[in-house]
């Protein structure tokens, strides 16, 4: 008698719906980034308007009006504020997010991180191979190489919300994990790849404030959780020398802003009662610092780098024919969702993973293309690959605003197909469970 063999293993999944409290959070995540993404593309049409109408000269005299100490190296221009100081407030959020995602969220878990980190990274590696390769003829270009590399996720959550109200929840988590781990890979790039002339006593100095503050905030979390205002009295002076000191020291003043997040507690101390207990400090200062940055920081950062003088159907066509806008387009729209889509199809194959049954490969595809939508970060990479104002900038951020228009124009033909099809599914389940809730005398009843 041949022995029974045993069960098969189940296949892991991919891109699962995660936990329920997770689920929550993100949702709450992303209702708010639906109000600043509509707050982002506001500022950005306005800039882009005014950019280009007669009184254009206006415009450029706001963003290049100066302004701060000369002495401490801060006399800077309102486009260089939004862009050094005002962006630093966006990536303190994302290093809070993410350090949350990593100590407590659903990406401390190997199996749940793996596959959208990959695919965040097969998001960066390919566009920027894309821009290379169409910019090898060129040296002087390359160096825009991290242009198309990162997500908005503003910008796509705005454009989902409109889109896809009822496209599963996975997928919503799936786009917010794979921006906030593109932005952390920005990060890296900008501190690596874009700092210049770095000044070592400036930067050791930094360690001072951010000492001090990452020591007051580990030992007075329960005291800065219940009291805002003695957040905003002591630690924002530290954190504001913190980043005084990194951008004299060379390096893009918005590292700054990651290393502060990442300084903030994510857990409760035991005596607030324990991780169970409620939200940690890392949270707690994510509630209050997104409206500052969703509704305040990086509308007004777009506004100041968005705005650029096209110059009517040939400044347009002018821009489009360079190969800096040709590489930055291709690279967001193509080599974006094949980054993100061939990383994701190669790991199922070679880990044998399936695909969560709530969705299927179409709407990672559409998800891939939305995440070609780069904002934020690519018009601040930019900048720094070539100069505010420079020929290669504006047609740059041309590339940028097109690839984006476009992405989002080619996501929502794919997703709003599958949000028809998620839609009727829900109101076919809701028929099916309000005829199942009937109960059983009235069912004898009809049947009599």
């Amino acid at each position: 008698m041949s022995a029974t063999p045993p069960p098969a293993r189940p296949r892991p999944t991919v891109f699962g719906r995660g936990s329920y409290a997770e689920s929550l959070r993100i949702g709450e995540i992303l209702r708010k980034e639906t109000v600043g993404g509509a707050l982002l593309v506001a500022a950005a049409v306005i800039a882009l308007v005014w950019a280009n109408s007669p009184a254009s000269d206006s415009y450029f005299a706001l963003r290049d009006f100066r302004i701060g100490y000369a002495p401490w190296h801060l006399d800077l221009s309102l486009g260089a504020w939004a862009a050094d100081g005002l962006l630093a407030i966006f990536f303190f959020l994302v290093g809070l997010e993410l350090k949350r995602e990593f100590i407590a969220g659903d990406l401390r878990q190997l199996s749940k991180s793996v596959v959208p980190v990959a695919a965040a990274v097969g998001g960066v590696i390919v566009p920027a191979l894309v821009f290379a390769l169409v910019n090898l003829s060129s040296p002087g270009t390359l160096r825009g190489w991290a242009i198309p590399t990162a997500t908005d996720i503003a910008f796509a959550v705005a454009v989902l919300a409109i889109i896809g109200s009822h496209l599963p929840s996975a997928l919503r988590i799936f786009l917010l994990t794979l921006a906030v781990v593109d932005d952390l890979l920005a990060i890296g790039i900008i501190a690596v790849f874009y700092s210049s002339d770095l000044q070592p006593v400036p930067l050791l100095l930094a360690l001072l404030p951010l000492g001090l503050y990452t020591f007051l905030a580990q030992k007075c979390r329960r005291f800065f959780g219940r009291h805002a205002m003695a957040a905003w009295f002591i630690l924002l002076p530290l954190a504001a020398a913190t980043w005084a000191f990194v951008h004299a020291s060379g390096i893009h003043a918005t590292v700054a802003g990651v290393l502060l997040g990442f300084a903030i507690p994510v857990l409760r101390s035991r005596a607030s009662g324990g991780p169970d207990a409620g939200p940690g400090l890392a949270e707690i200062f994510e509630h209050r610092s997104r409206p500052i940055s969703a509704g305040i920081a990086v509308p007004l950062f777009a506004f100041f780098s968005a705005g650029v003088a096209v110059g009517g159907w040939a400044g347009l066509g002018s821009a489009l024919a360079d190969p800096v806008a040709v590489g930055v387009i291709l690279a967001l729209v193509l080599g974006k969702p094949a980054g993100i889509l061939g990383t994701t199809w190669l790991l199922t194959k070679a880990t044998r993973a399936r695909l969560d049954a709530s969705f299927k490969w179409i709407d990672i595809f559409g998800v891939s293309i939305l995440a070609g939508i780069g904002f934020t970060v690519s018009l601040l990479v930019a900048e720094l690959s070539f100069g505010q104002g420079s020929v290669h900038d504006d047609h740059a951020k041309v590339g940028i605003l097109a690839a984006s228009v476009l992405a989002a124009l080619l996501a929502t033909a794919v997703l709003r197909t599958r949000n028809r099809h998620y839609r009727r599914a829900e109101e076919e389940e809701k028929v099916d469970s309000d005829h199942d809730g009937i109960p059983d005398v009235y069912q004898q009843d009809s049947a009599s």
